[in-house]
C-alpha cells in the first residue's frame, strides 16, 4: 500500500507534506455482466456492459520501467531476454534516483516506500525496450525546425513571475513531459503514481488521475468545436470499432504541450480488453508542428488493488510562495556576500 498522497515529484521536485486522505470513490454506474457470447473472431471473454460494450471500468494502473523511448544501449534491440531484462528491472531504482537533482534526491528507501508500485519497477508484457512501437527504433521521429523555435520562445523558468513555472509546480496540470496523466497520450510517469478510475457509462467515459485529480471526460459520438475553442487535456471524442473504444482528441491549448507539441497535436487512442485484467491501449500521436512523422505507443494498463488517494494541490498553495521568498533570501545572501557583510 502507498502512504502518501499529494506527493509530487515533477521537475525532479519531491513534495511529500500532504496528509494521506482516501479519496471517495467514483460510483461504478455499470454492474458488471457476465461475459457473453462472441464470434469467433472475438472469442476472448471480457468484462460488458449492459450494453453490450467492453467494460474499461475500475482502478488501474500503466506504470512500468520500460520507458517510452528505447534507450541507445539497446538500439535495434526491441525486446530483452530474460536475463537482460532481470537485470534492467533490478537497475531501475537506481536509475531513477540519478534523473533526480542532488539538491532533492530522496533515498531509495523513501522513493520505493512511497512512491513506487510493484509495476513500476517492471519492463511491459514481452520485455520490450521501448513503449513507442512505431517508428521501430523506439524512438521520437525528428523534430521539425519550427518546434525548436517555438520552445526557444518560451519563457524561461524565473522565480520573478509565477506563469513561468511549471503546470506541476503551479499545481494546474499532473504534468508528464509538458502534460497532465490524464491527457493523451497516457504515457506514465517514471516517478509512479501511475493511478487511474475509469468510470464508463451508454455515452461518456471519464478517466481520473490521482495526481493534480484530472478528470478527462470521452464523448461517445459527436464532433469538435472550432479549434480557437481550446482545452488544458483537449477535446476528446469516441466511437466504437467493434470491441474497439477509439478516441481522437484535438483542440488542445499551447499552454499544455507534450515534449514540445503545439496546439495542433492530434492524437488517436485505441482501447481494447484483451483479458480481465488489463486493458490494451495504444496511441498514435500526430503534430504537423512538431514531429516529421507520427508516431505510435503501446502502454498496457493492468488492474490494480491501489485506492486513488486525494492530491490536495492548487494553484497559490504555500509551495509556490515559499519558493520565490527562497529566491529573494538567495539574492539578499548574494549582495550581502558582494558588500563584505554591510
Amino acid at each position: 500500500m502507498r502512504f502518501v498522497a499529494g506527493a509530487r515529484i515533477g521537475s525532479g521536485v519531491v513534495s511529500a507534506a500532504l496528509t494521506a486522505v482516501a479519496c471517495g470513490a467514483v460510483p461504478v454506474l455499470f454492474a458488471q455482466q457476465p461475459a457473453r457470447s462472441l464470434p469467433p473472431a472475438t472469442s476472448v471473454a471480457v468484462p460488458r456492459t449492459p450494453d453490450g460494450h467492453p467494460d474499461f471500468q475500475g482502478l488501474w494502473t500503466n506504470g512500468t520501467a520500460t520507458p517510452l523511448l528505447r534507450p541507445q544501449e539497446f538500439a535495434n534491440k526491441p525486446t530483452l531476454t530474460p536475463e537482460e531484462a532481470a537485470a534492467f528491472e533490478k537497475g531501475s531504482l537506481g536509475r531513477l534516483l540519478e534523473d533526480i537533482p542532488e539538491a532533492d534526491r530522496v533515498t531509495a528507501a523513501d522513493l520505493n516506500d512511497i512512491y513506487l508500485d510493484t509495476h513500476s519497477l517492471k519492463l511491459v508484457d514481452g520485455r520490450r525496450t521501448s513503449l513507442i512501437v512505431d517508428p521501430p527504433d523506439g524512438r521520437l521521429p525528428l523534430p521539425l525546425p519550427q518546434a525548436k523555435s517555438r520552445s526557444a520562445a518560451r519563457p524561461k523558468r524565473s522565480f520573478d513571475d509565477p506563469e513561468t513555472l511549471t503546470l506541476d509546480e503551479r499545481c494546474l496540470l499532473s504534468t508528464v513531459d509538458g502534460t497532465s496523466n490524464a491527457s493523451p497520450p497516457m504515457v506514465p510517469n517514471q516517478y509512479a503514481q501511475n493511478f487511474y478510475e475509469i468510470v464508463q457509462t451508454r455515452g461518456q467515459l471519464m478517466i481520473y488521475t490521482e495526481v493534480v485529480h484530472d478528470a478527462r471526460v470521452i464523448r461517445i459520438g459527436g464532433t469538435h468545436p472550432p479549434p480557437t475553442v481550446q482545452f488544458w487535456l483537449g477535446d476528446s471524442v469516441g466511437h466504437w470499432e467493434g470491441d474497439t473504444l477509439v478516441v481522437d482528441t484535438t483542440n488542445f491549448t499551447p499552454k499544455s504541450h507534450f515534449r514540445g507539441s503545439s496546439e495542433r497535436l492530434h492524437v488517436v487512442e485505441r482501447f481494447t480488453r484483451p483479458d480481465a485484467n488489463t486493458i490494451g491501449y495504444r496511441a498514435t500521436v500526430d503534430d504537423p508542428d512538431t514531429w516529421a512523422r507520427s508516431w505510435t505507443a503501446d502502454i498496457p494498463f493492468k488492474r490494480s488493488t491501489d485506492r486513488i488517494f486525494e492530491y490536495a494541490c492548487h494553484e497559490g498553495n504555500y509551495s509556490l510562495e515559499n519558493g520565490m521568498r527562497g529566491a529573494r533570501a538567495e539574492e539578499k545572501e548574494k549582495a550581502a556576500h558582494k558588500t563584505g557583510g554591510r
